[in-house]
């Protein structure tokens, strides 16, 4: 899920806040602007957290509150000096590279990608783009039993 003020002062600025969940532990995720460049490159700073439900409360007394939810399945696949993440969204499956850039070329080559394959937009640009079904905020499975 991803936390703003009210005014959007961090997506405005390129940035992003992000509260993950994963069982009882939460993650809080700073993500900078993002660097021009052939990846999506950007500043990540993240921590753990006890449960998410006191997280949110924290933040949303210093003014940041939900403003995206989304839902993911990912595995996640080490080799070649990086970390490969297959995700399954509810607007289609993706995946991601991560790791230093010679690492992250060679593997993408290696899976038959091409640097004009790379996709830069986050998940919620890339949600806007399918055009949100009906009046959805959210991308959200719409079956969360399915698993």
């Amino acid at each position: 899920m991803l936390v703003d003020t009210r005014d959007g002062r961090l997506q405005a600025a390129g940035s992003a806040l992000r509260v993950r969940a994963d069982g009882d532990r939460a993650f809080l995720t700073y993500k900078g602007p993002v660097i021009p460049g052939p990846f999506k490159t950007r500043e990540e700073i993240e921590t753990q957290a006890g449960a998410a439900g006191p997280l949110l409360a924290i933040l949303a007394t210093l003014g940041f509150t939900p403003v995206f939810r989304y839902e993911k399945y990912r595995e996640e696949f080490a080799g070649g000096g990086a970390v490969i993440a297959i995700d399954d969204t509810p607007i289609g499956a993706f995946v991601e590279i991560e790791g230093e850039a010679a690492a992250i070329e060679a593997l993408a080559a290696q899976l038959g990608f091409l640097p004009a394959d790379f996709v830069l937009a986050s998940y919620r640009g890339l949600f806007a783009a399918a055009g949100a079904p009906g009046a959805a905020t959210d991308m959200l499975f719409a079956d969360a039993d399915r698993w």
